[in-house]
């Protein structure tokens, strides 16, 4: 298929969306993807949370997306039989001041029209939670978590069902564009090169996007798209101590990142994570003395934790649109022809709640396509 009508690059989360969301008419897709096989950036390395959409400014895509698409992903995850769970999240302060910001968060939820958002007292959070140290807290309780592989797995399958085409091990090395078609060069895994032809290319490169559009001729700096690596750790928490908790538990956001809180897997176990501090390399290695940090961060609202407790489990790397100190910056879901790029769509700078909105882009570039 050397002229297929669209090629996504990326088979992350959101390209596997957006090709089944364009499969869905009988198109010709090839989804081109570097590494052997999908998700083996952001997708796989995350909290793997479905978040009910509490935290992003309103009308913003983060929130209306991200609201869309967690009754979207739900409603997939009953239809397919994906492991998941929604076992409701506590966002609990510790003092009064953050209190205070609790309240303006769950003002903000409701706002973006987060359903069943309550804010508990400290007895009410001990009925519930009894591990847990707080003075107050925001019960979210459409907050879930997925198992994202086979979320994924089960997305690949949808599309090649369909008559997508994957090719994994192939890396873009070039983009031209010739009147109204991209010639799309491609380096396969032998090092053997071929080029396709498409009059739609989407960018879905995730960790990679700003290359692309470079690539396709887009001047990223001109047009704020330059993007920022942030790290994340993660550290399990020991199966001693599985059981312990029935929600997840947030501490009240910080001002660059929501805080290191609970992760919790769908067999019961336990993780911290992540922290969040900028880098300007892709490594994903966990630094065991940041254990301490771990600890101390998540002693003051569960107090049942002991620093031997903890121990490196993950990492992973988001990919923002805004530098160290600035304000956030929404998704970038981008037709580009008003830049003289007719049929390229960019994605960039889609991190969290990424997975959880992920059916619901894919919809919006749809509506592009």
């Amino acid at each position: 298929m050397e002229k297929p009508d669209i090629i996504i690059i990326g088979a992350g989360v959101i390209g596997l969306s957006i090709a089944i969301a364009l499969s869905a008419k009988n198109r010709n897709i090839i989804v081109i993807e570097k590494e052997k096989s999908f998700g083996q950036g952001a997708s796989s390395r995350n909290s793997e949370i479905i978040h009910s959409g509490i935290y992003y400014k309103k009308d913003s895509l983060k929130a209306r997306l991200c609201i869309e698409g967690r009754e979207l992903l739900y409603q997939f995850c009953r239809e397919h039989d994906i492991p998941h769970r929604r076992p409701g999240k506590l966002i609990v302060a510790t003092n009064d001041k953050e209190a205070l910001e609790l309240g303006k968060l769950i003002d903000n939820g409701k706002g973006n029209g987060v359903e069943e958002l309550r804010l508990l007292g400290r007895e009410e959070i001990k009925k519930i939670e009894p591990a847990v140290n707080a003075l107050a807290a925001i019960y979210s309780p459409l907050t879930g978590i997925v198992d994202t592989h086979q979320l994924m797995k089960r997305l690949q399958r949808i599309a090649e069902n369909r008559g997508v085409i994957f090719a994994y091990g192939c890396e873009v090395i070039g983009i031209d564009k010739e009147k109204e078609l991209y010639r799309v060069r491609i380096a396969d895994i032998d090092g053997e090169d071929m080029t396709l032809s498409t009059r739609i290319l989407i960018n879905s490169a995730g960790l990679y996007s700003e290359r692309i559009a470079k690539m396709a001729g887009i001047d990223t700096t001109k047009n704020h798209y330059k993007l920022y690596y942030s790290k994340g750790e993660y550290f399990r928490i020991s199966n001693r101590k599985s059981g312990i908790l029935n929600h997840l538990i947030y501490p009240t956001p910080e001002e660059a990142s929501l805080g290191i809180h609970t992760v919790m897997d769908l067999d019961g176990g336990l993780k911290l994570g992540p922290n969040a501090y900028y880098t300007d390399k892709i490594d994903y290695d966990v630094d065991p003395a940041k254990r301490e940090i771990f600890y101390r961060s998540a002693k003051r609202f569960l107090p049942f934790l002991e620093l031997s407790d903890l121990s490196p489990d993950m990492a992973g790397v988001r990919a923002k649109l805004q530098a160290e100190g600035e304000s956030e910056r929404d998704f970038v879901i981008s037709d580009e022809a008003s830049k003289g790029f007719s049929g390229f769509i960019n994605l960039i700078g889609i991190e969290s709640p990424g997975l959880t909105a992920s059916l619901a882009i894919a919809k919006y570039v749809e509506s592009m396509v």
